[in-house]
């Protein structure tokens, strides 16, 4: 059966064509299409691996900030990735096994294939794993501990829900809406961009645009329902994280 290690050298090429493909078309940021490839990897493995959301956001974290200082030429991406969600446990202390990790990434690039063996392969793996957790913490100097908007967007959620009418909250998807955009937000690199609040402020104001609720009195209000949440927001910094979503979004209906 084919190995982990050919699966990750396969995702690896793929990779590489995607960012020699965007320098031919004249893309922004070539690297956008990897990072957003190994991300969707990060979400998919952690979730089979059972990681609560604060977690898997830390794991995404670590791997965009690492590719902050380190070109994607210098390292495996897919390593770092695996090496992020097993730091990214210790970190917020749901530990897991790099057996677990091993196995469900193979999984992942080998849906069909067979269980690795315990061989010397799987154990140089697992080597390369816990050596590379030591490469990123050196890297990231050991500031591996974040600041996630997971629990701002819970506190607004629920202070806009007693602002809005029941019927207009129970009819629209606002939560879930939010919710599901604030986990697609780390696909790409805006936990490192933007401060958490305003984050959160952002896809909360987002949801409301697609669903076309309105604020109650927002007119009549001194100041926009959004700044009441963060005095140094700003409806620029809200477009900004808004339009980088979007580009997000572009990119995943690209990529198969």
């Amino acid at each position: 059966p084919r190995g982990l290690m050919e699966g990750m050298e396969d995702a690896g090429e793929e990779a590489g064509e995607d960012a020699g493909e965007d320098a031919r078309e004249g893309a922004a940021a070539p690297a956008a299409r990897v990072h957003f490839r190994v991300a969707r990897f990060i979400m998919e493995a952690s979730v089979k691996l059972g990681m609560r959301s604060i977690p898997i956001a830390t794991a995404c974290t670590i791997y965009h900030k690492f590719f902050c200082e380190t070109s994607l030429d210098a390292c495996d991406p897919y390593l770092i990735a695996m090496s992020s969600i097993y730091l990214a446990g210790k970190v917020e202390e749901q530990h897991l096994q790099t057996r677990d990790i091993i196995n469900v990434s193979n999984r992942y690039f080998n849906p069909s294939g067979e269980p690795l063996e315990l061989d010397s392969r799987f154990w140089e793996l697992r080597d390369s794993i816990v050596q590379c957790q030591l490469l990123v913490l050196r890297v990231l100097r050991f500031q591996v501990s974040f600041q996630h908007p997971h629990k701002y967007l819970l506190h607004y959620l629920l202070s806009l829900k007693n602002w809005l009418n029941r019927h207009s909250w129970q009819r629209t998807p606002v939560a879930v809406t939010a919710w599901a955009l604030l986990r697609d937000s780390y696909h790409g690199g805006l936990c490192l961009r933007f401060q958490a609040q305003h984050i959160a402020v952002a896809v909360l104001y987002l949801a409301l645009q697609v669903y076309g609720v309105e604020v109650p009195a927002e007119v009549e209000a001194e100041k926009p329902w959004w700044q009441v949440f963060g005095e140094d927001l700003t409806k620029p910094i809200i477009d900004n994280i808004v339009s980088d979503l979007i580009q997000i979004y572009t990119m995943d209906t690209e990529i198969p």
